[in-house]
């Protein structure tokens, strides 16, 4: 039953309510504010518990200093005049945006990313033209058409060099004087955090190593002082390259994979007496199809259905493993890649992404003890070279 109007002075309306004294409203918002500020603690901490982090707000917000390391990936350094391939690149940008997060600055990224013509062959889509060896035309890509940006700096701050970003960031230290810009080459990471002289500058213009900009995280070994995981860059692709690896997945249901690295790893020179000699002297044999059957027999049962991500070009060549495996290529999945795909760099990125979510995935080489690989030979190998072993 509806509680009925007061009735006052003849004429039908709400008693009006007595006003909260200040004392009473001042408790009340106090309350609130507690019981809020413990209701996020309670929800953050259920995450937590969940195995889940919450998502951090980007980090740009937070920081107003920057560090630059240079115009383009390895340049000032060894690769201003040539080309790496992506795994040499995302090494040494790894190495620079964790040097940012260790500053807490935010990285002044490259705008574009040179496309190696060793590395970016076209036909790699349309099987059709496996022989032919078409390459893209261009030889840069614009960054953001690679990686998610705004991913990215939910762990690491950037801002691109494009004309936009860049010019307020230079027009600001100018205006502010020569003395918020620092210029530094060969000072180490602690020196530039704890000394004022680099620290409170509005600019870092960092000169990295001669070499290549990977060249100042060469300790890596020690797993203590890596700050960003070799995973970091592999999963932030652009946004249009993460849906259509979620798509291809989708599609092949549950698969495995095999990474097969072959053509500019199979490099042969000559010594002195004329002898062939290789820096991967088991390669050739183990990414033949007859050994690789042999060898991931033990890790992948027959009849499952089997993702190749290779650089191989010969037509054909996998298919004796068709008569023990489902076999899927990126070529299958043209409809979906080729509106998208624009260079090689960017459909490995996608290609890696299907890898990464294989029951079990298989790599040419090892890169930790506990990776499952083709070959056995060290990946990293750039010094002995030795005759090349064909047999078993």
């Amino acid at each position: 039953m509806a509680i009925p109007y007061r009735i006052t002075g003849g004429h039908s309306r709400r008693s009006p309510l007595p006003l909260p004294t200040a004392r009473a409203i001042l408790a009340a918002v106090i309350t609130g504010a507690v019981l809020s500020i413990l209701c996020i603690l309670s929800f953050t901490h259920s995450f937590s518990y969940l195995g889940f982090q919450p998502r951090s707000v980007d980090k740009r917000e937070s920081s107003r200093k920057y560090l630059y390391w240079g115009a383009r990936i390895d340049c000032p350094g060894k690769h201003c005049s040539s080309c790496a391939g992506l795994g040499h690149q995302e090494s040494s940008l790894r190495c620079a945006l964790e040097e940012a997060l260790f500053l807490d600055r935010i990285f002044v990224m490259p705008s574009r990313m040179c496309l190696s013509s060793v590395h970016n062959t076209k036909g790699i889509i349309d099987s059709s033209n496996a022989t032919s060896n078409p390459r893209w035309e261009t030889s840069y890509c614009a960054m953001e058409s690679l990686y998610d940006i705004d991913l990215i700096s939910k762990t690491v701050p950037v801002v691109l060099d494009n004309p936009r970003s860049w010019y307020g960031i230079v027009s600001r230290s100018t205006k502010l004087g020569e003395g918020d810009v620092a210029h530094v080459q060969g000072v180490s990471r602690d020196e530039l955090k704890f000394n004022p002289l680099y620290s409170d500058a509005l600019l870092v213009n960092r000169t990295a190593s001669p070499l290549a900009w990977f060249m100042e995280c060469k300790d890596r070994t020690k797993r203590t002082s890596v700050m960003l995981p070799y995973t970091f860059l592999p999963t932030m692709p652009a946004r249009k390259l993460r849906v259509a690896a979620r798509k291809i997945k989708e599609i092949l249901g549950e698969y495995d994979a095999i990474h097969v690295r072959r053509g500019d790893l199979l490099k042969n020179r000559k010594d002195r007496f004329g002898v062939e000699r290789s820096l991967h002297p088991h390669l050739d044999r183990d990414t033949r199809p007859e050994f690789i059957k042999r060898r991931i027999a033990k890790w992948i049962p027959k009849g499952r259905t089997l993702f190749i991500a290779s650089n191989e070009r010969t037509p054909g060549f996998f298919s004796p493993l068709s008569d023990r495996y489902k076999l899927a290529y990126s070529s299958n999945f043209s409809s979906i890649l080729e509106p998208i795909i624009e260079n090689n760099y960017q459909l490995f990125m996608v290609e890696r992404l299907i890898m990464q979510g294989a029951k079990t995935f298989v790599k040419t080489m090892k890169e930790l003890d506990s990776d499952l690989a083709l070959c056995d030979d060290p990946k990293k190998n750039t010094k002995v070279w030795e005759v090349p072993v064909y047999t078993r």
